[in-house]
């Protein structure tokens, strides 16, 4: 299939499948008589996995990785349970960041009176 159906197929826009290509996290394609790569179904499948993975948020790096892993039928779940479980404790740090974050802008905006007066706590703590 060519890139566009490919793209389409894996969720992908065609610009970042030609960087997948370009970058070889996934093989380059081969290329048809008139110089059009051309896409099949296990490139679709890998282009679907790297992007999973990074809507979970891996690195480019870490993508792969976990190809070079999903490829490897010697590998063992405690390899790619190491990479996961990096990228676990990495979204909980940002979790908690994000907590305290909100937690600390909902006391100024409870804090704030939101009336006709100057006077606001949120935009002394700014200050």
């Amino acid at each position: 299939m060519n890139i566009s159906a490919a793209s389409k197929a894996a969720g992908l826009p065609v610009k970042t499948v030609r960087y997948y290509a370009d970058i070889g996290l996934v093989q380059a394609p081969s290329r048809s008589d008139a110089g059009y790569r051309t896409y099949d179904d296990a490139s679709v499948r890998k282009l679907v996995f790297i992007r999973r993975s990074r809507e979970f948020g891996f690195t480019i790096e870490e993508c792969r990785e976990l190809l070079g892993l999903y490829q490897d039928q010697d590998r063992t779940s405690a390899e790619v349970k190491r990479i996961a479980s990096k990228r676990l404790e990495e979204i909980e740090e940002k979790q908690r960041e994000l907590q305290s974050l909100h937690d600390e802008l909902a006391h100024l905006v409870t804090s704030c009176r939101g009336d006709h007066r100057p006077d606001c706590p949120i935009i002394d703590y700014l200050g």
